[in-house]
């Protein structure tokens, strides 16, 4: 049989592929695992009644004894830090990279100088320079579990964020810090009380040195829409006819810049303001006399989705400890099958010429 190596004006018909690879395998019944290897370990699954196995043969059974010293560390390959020859795509700087929904319980100090352990979702990330290949993002992770035994504020999250700038030596970063506030809430008339839960996020962000810190709250409230009440009094009025206004869980995410060397800015602080902005906050626990009462309630403050950016806004210029300040408000209409939604920012750092397409699709109320 006349093998021919080299490039053929035609591709090799079925006969001729049989025929080598009959060859190969009457080559390979002879041959030991070390020449089949350094031909081609894939050589092993064109033997028939032959057990696949890799070269050199491995362990199969955990070595639980073994140690990992620092000499053997330092053997260990470590791509991420490799050389710029190995970046795949454009050289080109990333804003961000690291990790997200890392979660920790974490301590937070409260205004009425109690403590609360939350569970805490940690978004951590670092911009990364152009000719880098990446990032260890676990520094990341350990850099939090150094400070995950204190009572956080902006001053630990500043900590954390100095570890990991230096640990993975990068220019900006950023700390998010996500959790669910509890706060007492009395009902309306009943003097019953119970828990609201109000989504927050501390975010500490590191830009050319310019470190800037960041609270946003989600707020849910009912919106009652004054033209439907308006035309629900309407009918009554004119035709004695029962009508009720339409009205809607509705969520605010109210975020704002807090202003260096002030006062703390509490959570609590800022929830005030948005109960004294809109106060058709949604009620925890209600009976038939609480119920009446957020009724009327919502017939005193009826709101449109652009009344309810104003308000907000309003509250938040009362406060000498608030710089800029973004207002994004969803009323969930009950009359529409869409949503009414407003955005309104003060100062620069929150204008955004576009918006992420899911973002009012975020303004919701888990429960």
């Amino acid at each position: 049989m006349n093998i021919h190596s080299g490039e053929t004006d035609t591709a090799p018909d079925r006969d001729a592929a049989a025929a080598a690879l009959a060859l190969l395998r009457n080559w390979a019944a002879g041959a030991t695992a070390t020449e089949i290897a350094q031909l081609d370990p894939a050589v092993t699954r064109l033997l028939p009644d032959v057990e696949l196995r890799n070269y050199p043969d491995l362990s199969r059974q955990y070595p639980k004894d073994f140690k990992s010293d620092e000499a053997y560390r330092d053997t260990l390959p470590d791509l991420q830090n490799g050389p710029a020859s190995l970046i795949r795509g454009a050289r080109q700087q990333i804003q961000h990279v690291g990790i997200s929904n890392f979660r920790l319980p974490i301590r937070f100090h409260t205004r009425d100088d109690g403590d609360l352990t939350l569970e805490t979702s940690i978004t951590g990330t670092v911009s990364l320079e152009g000719e880098k290949k990446g990032i260890n993002m676990s520094r990341i992770m350990r850099s939090f579990y150094k400070h995950a035994d204190r009572t956080f504020s902006f001053e630990v999250m500043a900590a954390a964020l100095d570890d990991y700038l230096t640990d993975l030596d990068s220019p900006d970063a950023r700390i998010q810090m996500r959790f669910s506030f509890p706060a007492r809430v009395n009902s309306l008339r009943s003097g019953l009380s119970g828990y609201q839960y109000y989504d927050l996020t501390l975010e500490l962000v590191d830009h050319d040195g310019i470190r800037e810190k960041i609270i946003h709250l989600d707020y849910v409230y009912s919106s009652t829409c004054p033209c439907s009440l308006e035309l629900s009094e309407h009918a009554r009025e004119t035709r004695g006819q029962l009508a009720t206004p339409h009205s809607q869980r509705s969520v605010a995410r109210l975020s704002v810049q807090v202003k260096p060397g002030g006062d703390c800015l509490w959570f609590e602080d800022l929830i005030d303001h948005c109960r004294r902005a809109v106060p058709t906050e949604t009620q925890v626990m209600v009976k038939r006399e609480d119920e009446q009462a957020f009724a009327e309630l919502n017939a005193a403050n009826p709101i449109f989705v652009e009344d309810a950016a104003r308000l907000f806004c309003e509250a938040l210029q009362s406060d000498p400890r608030i710089g800029d300040f973004r207002v994004l408000a969803s009323h969930q209409e009950s009359l529409h099958s869409h949503d009414a939604v407003s955005v309104l920012t003060s100062g620069e750092t929150f204008v955004a010429r576009s918006l992420d397409p899911q973002l009012f699709s975020t303004l919701i109320h888990r429960g």
